[in-house]
């Protein structure tokens, strides 16, 4: 298939730039995948969608405050001052102080170039050498070990919001691109579906006899990469790290066997949760952590998961690709046809779908 399949008309003005003015306070299509069909709700009638014996699976992963601003240190051999401001952006953390990251400036930073990143107001910083150079602005970091690193960089960053959001982070951003379950720091990128809940959802859910559990996977690289080929069949995604825990492995497990469905919130579950399926091979799911580049298109044979949450994606996007993989192509692009009539707002910050 072409990347061109997966096109549509998305006015600029549909890209969320706030979150609402309440967590939860969104919109969701609900869409039939069977039939097609589709129906205007709330997200506050989100836990009518699921049925006892249900489990609800989310992502736990927390965003970390990956974006820093900092200068080029000069080198020994140089007689030319360093470049002005040098953006960083943490993707991935590699082991304790080594980290991927996309830079800019990036064709001026070299293997052995150091950048230096402090704060004015209270003198705390962080150093960081280049150690290995890519395309495209990426680069491996190896910054300075030092005390506190976390409470470092929580105070010398901010949260990565997406390229798409036309404006600098603001107090808010926070506690709102973050979900209210996120446990388990290491993403570059909130899974924006788990946006929408609050725990009086996640209360009201559990009371109605549906089960929850969580997974990680960590958000990378790959979701502020555009994709540069023509040909779904050349897509290839950055790897990012999961993990599957044996509770959760059991829960899933259970609810298959007692006739539940297995509800996705948001694509990064469903690319765990399919990932771990094919490794199995047996039909279910058993505790495993690792990395994953799984890219679902359609024709993809989905394993693990019955219904999937999840927010309104750019054209041409994988995440775009992995939804009409779920519910066909034509339906999917149908109803963001009524998604963009109606107004309904998209990506990060957006409002919702809930597939079944």
């Amino acid at each position: 298939m072409l990347v061109s399949d997966f096109d549509f008309d998305l006015p600029e003005e549909l890209i969320a730039q706030e979150p609402p003015k309440e967590r939860g306070d969104s919109r969701m299509l609900l869409l039939d995948r069977r039939t097609g069909a589709w129906r205007d709700e709330a997200f506050r009638h989100f836990p009518e969608q699921l049925r006892a014996g249900d489990v609800l699976v989310l992502n736990d992963s927390r965003v970390i405050p990956a974006r820093l601003f900092g200068t080029r240190t000069r080198r020994a051999d140089e007689a030319e001052p360093a470049p002005g401001r040098i953006e960083v952006l943490l993707t991935e953390q590699l082991d304790a102080w080594e980290w991927n990251a996309l830079v800019k400036p990036g064709r001026k930073l070299r293997a052995g170039d150091g950048i230096e990143f402090a704060s004015g107001a209270d003198g705390t910083s962080l150093h960081a050498e280049v150690i290995a150079t890519g395309e495209r602005g990426e680069r491996t970091l190896r910054f300075s070990p030092v005390a506190h690193f976390e409470r470092r960089l929580d105070a010398l960053g901010h949260m990565p919001l997406p390229p798409y959001i036309h404006r600098a982070d603001r107090p808010l951003d926070p506690e709102r691109y973050q979900t209210v379950y996120a446990a388990r720091r290491g993403s570059a990128a909130a899974p924006t579906a788990g946006l929408h809940f609050t725990p009086e959802a996640l209360a009201q859910i559990r009371a109605a006899g549906v089960d929850i559990c969580t997974i990680t996977l960590h958000v990378g690289l790959g979701t502020f990469q555009p994709v540069r080929v023509a040909e779904t069949a050349a897509i290839r995604l950055h790897s990012e790290r999961y993990e599957i825990s044996a509770v959760c492995a059991e829960r899933i497990n259970a609810a298959r066997e007692r006739g539940g469905r297995v509800v996705a919130a948001g694509t990064t579950t469903v690319r765990t949760l399919e990932h771990c399926a094919i490794l199995s091979g047996d039909g279910k799911l058993h505790p495993h952590s690792g990395s994953t580049d799984i890219f679902i298109s359609p024709g993809f044979p989905f394993r693990a998961v019955d219904a999937l949450l999840t927010n309104f994606h750019l054209p041409q996007s994988t995440l775009l690709m992995l939804v009409a993989a779920f519910a066909g192509r034509d339906s999917i692009l149908a109803a963001y046809r009524h998604a963009v009539e109606a107004g309904y707002r998209f990506f990060s910050y957006g409002d919702c779908m809930f597939i079944s």
